[in-house]
């Protein structure tokens, strides 16, 4: 299968990337993170050998990018302590952003790539080590968690 080109891929799913990585590590950390992604991947993408879903391999690459600046910090983290840091995106709701950073990890990662990146479960499951049914439930329950405490 013949690769796009490299911009492309950028513009198309790199505002995703790089909002995904802001919501994660803040502006500051999100902005470097986002450029040390785009270097490894435009490094590994003249190798790649299928690109049926580029979009996934992209933030697959982001998140071991945010699991490696958490470490390169002298923390012992797993992927679901990754999302400790959340830096709310400049339309969102303060309060919305405020009780999204207070979810457990996994439903606070899951949810952010759903609706802030628009990542399928399949998707989700498989940059976050898990199954499809279980990104799924993490949103579910991430959402439930919402609606209690923005309904108090």
């Amino acid at each position: 299968m013949k690769l796009p080109p490299f911009q492309d891929l950028l513009d198309s799913d790199g505002p995703a990337v790089h909002g995904y990585l802001v919501a994660l590590l803040g502006p500051d950390d999100g902005a470097d993170c986002f450029q040390d992604t785009m270097v490894a991947a435009l490094g590994s993408y003249p190798g790649l050998r299928d690109a049926s879903n580029l979009r996934s391999w992209l933030f697959t690459i982001a998140h071991h990018r945010a699991v490696d600046r958490f470490r390169s910090e002298g923390r012992s983290v797993t992927v679901a302590d990754l999302p400790e840091r959340v830096a709310a995106p400049v339309d969102a709701d303060p309060e919305l952003w405020k009780a999204v950073a207070k979810l457990p990890p996994k439903q606070r990662a899951a949810v952010v790539m759903r609706y802030l990146a628009d990542m399928p479960y399949a998707d989700i499951g498989e940059i976050v080590g898990c199954s499809e049914a279980a990104a799924r439930q993490n949103v579910r329950a991430a959402l439930a968690n919402l609606r209690e405490v923005l309904d108090r």
